[in-house]
């Protein structure tokens, strides 16, 4: 492989932007960001880059993806921490990086491009591969294991639930009754049989009658959600004062986790009937976005994967960080 080539598969997605939104908390100053979904590096390269005195802790569950994004950040490996974990784990991850709380982190959530390009990975439905779909190829049950022994009501949930699948009982049942004859390995297996289930008329408004279930599969084998939930509210608290984060989502259910975990932080805890702020109740977070951003026409064209993106962030407006700021005080 080509020492060159994670940069040439990669552009990353609201680039100019992300790097605006940072850039306060980054600037002429000793600096820590957290690049909790590193992928093959392209946000960490452009910002190490613009701001020589920065370290980048980086985190990616994908072991791959860790080793791609070393060899493209060769020439700043100095100032990069590489962590080979989920980003529920950002405040461990800085322990171990012995950094101090981050000034800003960036999460750009969903499969990556690496994930998507890589046939025998599994996430794409328009090659056939073995059904695995985990980030982590090294941990936990695949997406073939989820087909082959969840029951109709759990496969329903979950393509109801993660792929919003109007038909979702159709194909559940669908599914239940072909593994009892070939037990599904293949991801050509299931789109032909989503292609049987699924109406033709659906395909004109809905897209790939196979979408919404890789979706599902994908989300329930890497429990995405979940983790997210969790670790949104940990990457909160562990920034420093003044720092910031921005997160750059690819469906309603990511970025719904988003927008209701910002709008509690940016929240005054003064009880509503009082005229007066109480002291140390009122936001600990402000937005720097009005709602969700998006991607422009002319990004789009370019860079077709930024087309569903939802970009929100927020700046710690005061209190310290659980990560503590002895660290950060001593560093600037």
């Amino acid at each position: 492989m080509a020492e060159s080539e994670p940069a040439q598969r990669h552009v990353p997605v609201l680039l100019d932007r992300v790097a605006a939104l940072l850039d306060p908390a980054l600037r002429d100053r000793p600096a820590v960001y957290v690049d909790a979904t590193l992928g093959m590096g392209g946000h960490a390269a452009a910002l190490l880059a613009a701001h020589p005195r920065l370290t980048v802790v980086g985190l990616d569950r994908d072991p791959q993806a860790l080793d791609l994004a070393g060899r493209r950040l060769t020439a700043y490996s100095d100032r990069l921490h590489r962590v080979h974990a989920v980003y529920d784990r950002i405040g461990a991850a800085l322990d171990e990086a012995g950094t101090g709380p981050a000034d800003a982190i960036l999460f750009d959530l969903g499969v990556s491009s690496l994930q998507l390009d890589e046939v025998d990975r599994g996430f794409s439905y328009s090659r056939d591969a073995d059904l695995d779909m985990r980030m982590d190829p090294t941990t936990g049950p695949t997406a073939a294991d989820v087909l082959n022994s969840y029951s109709a009501p759990d496969l329903r949930r979950i393509l109801r639930g993660y792929g919003e699948e109007r038909f979702a009982g159709q194909i559940a049942n669908a599914i239940v009754r072909a593994r009892a004859t070939t037990p599904f390995t293949r991801s050509a297996q299931l789109v032909e049989l989503l292609y049987r289930v699924v109406p033709a008329a659906s395909r004109r408004t809905g897209g790939h009658p196979a979408k919404r279930t890789f979706q599902a599969l994908r989300i329930e084998v890497n429990a995405e959600l979940d983790v997210w939930a969790a670790a949104l509210p940990a990457a909160l608290d562990a920034l420093a004062p003044h720092g910031r984060i921005v997160v750059l989502s690819y469906h309603s259910l990511e970025d719904r986790i988003t927008k209701r975990v910002l709008a509690e932080r940016t929240r005054s805890r003064t009880p509503v009937d009082l005229p007066v702020e109480l002291p140390g109740h009122g936001p600990e977070f402000r937005s720097l976005t009005r709602g969700a951003e998006t991607a422009s026409d002319e990004e789009i064209a370019d860079n077709p994967r930024a087309a569903p993106v939802r970009l929100r962030a927020a700046e710690r407006v005061g209190g310290a960080s659980s990560t503590g700021t002895a660290e950060r005080q001593e560093r600037r």
